[in-house]
């Protein structure tokens, strides 16, 4: 496969993800999918009902690339996503609070499909805040007066 063809087959599985056509998944997903973040996630089933467990969550959950990189059999996606929580998610009742952060994706395409993946969050406890499940210390409201509203 060409970069730009992995660098497609991400842009399509954001699209469905997106437009919530898990459908699609069983074209672009390997079957034996891992996700390197959640070790108890193996397989393609699984990664549908993290998935489906996740728009229950946030509903209107959508992801924008923001930059998409590949070099050999991976790719790098620059992604900010939106969502309102409206439904339990991770033992979390729903605040009703909407979130926007950015994460970086990297994906590993084999024979045409995503094999694995891995999210690293920016920042990592952003999430958590806008969720208003933390607070920042004093010290924390002055390292980081940005998040601080």
């Amino acid at each position: 496969m060409s970069l730009e063809e992995n660098k497609a087959i991400v842009r399509r599985f954001i699209e469905a993800y997106n437009k919530r056509n898990l459908d699609l998944s069983d074209d672009l997903v390997a079957p034996d999918y891992v996700d390197l973040d959640y070790s108890q996630l193996q397989g393609l089933e699984d990664l549908k009902q993290m998935m489906n467990m996740f728009f229950k969550a946030f509903p209107d959950f959508h992801e924008t690339i923001e930059d998409i990189i590949a070099e050999g059999d991976k790719v790098w996606v620059l992604l900010t996503y939106t969502g309102t929580h409206t439904g339990e998610w991770l033992g979390l009742a729903p605040t009703g609070k909407k979130i926007t952060c950015m994460a970086i994706d990297i994906y590993r395409i084999v024979n045409g499909k995503i094999a694995w993946g891995r999210r690293v969050p920016t920042p990592d406890l952003g999430f958590f805040k806008q969720l208003g499940v933390i607070e920042y210390t004093e010290k924390g409201k002055k390292l980081f007066p940005e998040d601080v509203k």
